[in-house]
């Protein structure tokens, strides 16, 4: 920083590497204004395809300011953008289904991810166990069964007054079809099954879905 003259102006310019969708435009500008009062301008928007080479920002101020904000920029810019084109990818591929991620994500980039897959045309999974209840195989081992785990979560939420959607864990296809069984026989909470290692990745790259094509057949 020693080397940059501390009231030099300067434009510096965003070019895509690679094509794609271009994400977190909105969280780079939070960033410039938390350096300095930089100023940017985008011929793009968060989920807008760019190809590679396109010129599609710029952002004016001291070039002291801008070198700071550059890299924390470009760091969110990459990841979301990367992510939100992959999430394009698979949305497109899945419609009329929806593209969810993964309730894993890398620690204190929970929100910019989730955010990324947004841009991207997918949808959120739970942000936590506050906002759905999340019922896992050790959860239906202890309770019995899934319909007794399913009915136990439903009494609860109602003795409780809570209004929470909830997602439940299938291993098998007997367990989604008893899910389903109970879903239609009665008032429940019940709004996501969860398909747990229904799809076997294969040695080529490929993945066995026949697991999947028993259930709907």
């Amino acid at each position: 920083m020693a080397t940059i003259p501390f009231d030099m102006e300067v434009e510096a310019y965003f070019l895509a590497k690679e094509d794609g969708i271009v994400a977190g435009i909105a969280l780079a500008e939070m960033v410039f204004q938390e350096v300095d009062l930089l100023e940017g301008g985008w011929s793009r928007k968060d989920g807008d395809y760019v190809h590679k080479g396109l010129q599609f920002g710029k952002v004016y101020g001291r070039a002291h300011s801008i070198v700071v904000a550059e890299r924390i920029a470009l760091n969110f810019m990459q990841r979301m953008s990367g992510i939100a084109t992959l999430t394009k990818a698979m949305a497109d591929a899945a419609h009329p289904a929806y593209i969810l991620e993964t309730r894993k994500t890398a620690p204190g980039l929970r929100l910019v991810d989730k955010w990324a897959v947004l841009i991207g045309g997918g949808k959120n999974h739970r942000l936590g166990l506050f906002d759905m209840v999340l019922i896992k195989d050790n959860h239906i081992s202890i309770a019995g069964g899934i319909s007794n785990a399913v009915r136990s979560v439903d009494q609860y939420l109602e003795r409780e007054n809570l209004q929470m959607e909830v997602e439940v864990e299938t291993r098998t296809l007997e367990e989604v079809k008893e899910v389903l069984q109970y879903a239609s026989q009665m008032k429940t909470s019940l709004t996501r099954i969860m398909l747990d290692n229904m799809v076997i990745p294969l040695p080529n790259g490929d993945v066995d879905v026949s697991m999947l094509k028993k259930l709907w057949s």
